[in-house]
């Protein structure tokens, strides 16, 4: 029991989770279809229709109030019981997609590329993600690659620091492939279990920075054929609907083998990460609600799927 004047525990990154969908849920509407409390052909359509406006796409929707529906039409059901029902059935998209990150101690150092478009909050990310793999007892190298912007260099390098990770960074404008190159050199002289290389924010329709990312790749095949042993896409939930593109554009100029989603925090549009599992079905390594290190969390489907629904 807490003892009077004790400060409360600090909130677990579930309920984090479900103030940061709050939105997300609102914007899902179950409210309205709860009323009806029974299953029939209006329930069923308003509840596809209120998936639909959460971002979760027209297939998903539908795939979900067909599920939902099924051996249950027409028969009275209590609201709890219908949110539980949705949030088992997102949770049955997703939890294929649920893959915290596990570098290959047989690919050392395991170089991971991050991608993403502009204001993703992929440079912070990966400063979150260096503090828990060094926190996990593994060596860290962080590769500044954005440079175009003297400000996420400095970003990465104030990270570097909070994490303990060497920062491989040069002057605004250097090549970011030579630097990703050296970067990797860096990691094999120091034993370094992981690389991280940020590069720079690139919307998916610019031809000539998605034609640097291809060079950074290309470049980095040059010490290790196998390089990037990982690409990560980072997304900003707010984008909603826009995440697909970004998805389909980047996996056609360096494929990718994962996801984060950050912003997930006052998002309305947190039901687009159900959207992504179902289209690309790639693997979800984290997802964010917030600034500090402890407000990326490995990406956990059940309870994803119970804070956007609100089902617990």
């Amino acid at each position: 029991m807490r003892q009077f004047g004790e400060a409360p525990p600090p909130p677990s990154f579930f309920e984090r989770l479900k103030a940061g969908l709050a939105k997300s849920v609102d914007v899902l509407g179950l409210g309205d279809v709860l009323i009806r409390r029974k299953l029939d052909r209006q329930t069923i359509a308003e509840l596809e229709d209120s998936l639909i406006r959460a971002d979760l796409g027209p297939a998903s929707a539908a795939a979900i109030a067909a599920a939902v529906a099924k051996g249950r039409y027409d028969a009275d059901i209590a609201p709890a019981d219908l949110r539980a029902l949705i949030a088992a059935e997102i949770d049955n998209i997703l939890a294929p997609c649920q893959a915290p990150f596990a570098p290959d101690p047989a690919k050392r150092p395991f170089v991971v590329l991050v991608a993403g478009v502009n204001g993703s909050g992929k440079t912070t990310t990966i400063g979150k993600v260096a503090a828990k793999l060094t926190g996990e007892g593994k060596k860290v190298v962080l590769a500044a690659g954005d440079t175009f912007r003297a400000a996420a260099i400095e970003q990465l390098q104030i990270w570097g620091k909070r994490a303990n990770a060497e920062v491989v960074a040069r002057n605004p404008g250097a090549d970011a492939a030579g630097l990703a190159f050296d970067a990797v050199k860096k990691a094999h002289e120091t034993n370094a279990d992981v690389v991280l290389i940020d590069t720079a924010g690139r919307l998916q329709n610019k031809a000539g920075l998605m034609a640097e990312l291809e060079k950074i790749v290309r470049v980095l095949k040059k010490q290790d054929p196998n390089a990037p042993h990982a690409t990560w896409l980072v997304l900003d939930a707010t984008t909603g609907q826009n995440a697909i593109s970004q998805v389909e554009a980047f996996t056609a100029t360096a494929p990718l083998t994962g996801l984060i989603m950050t912003k997930l925090d006052g998002s309305a549009k947190g039901g687009i990460l159900v959207a992504l599992a179902a289209r690309f079905g790639l693997p979800i390594h984290f997802v964010g609600v917030g600034e500090g290190v402890e407000d990326l969390q490995v990406f956990d489907a059940e309870n994803f799927a119970k804070a956007l629904t609100g089902a617990a």
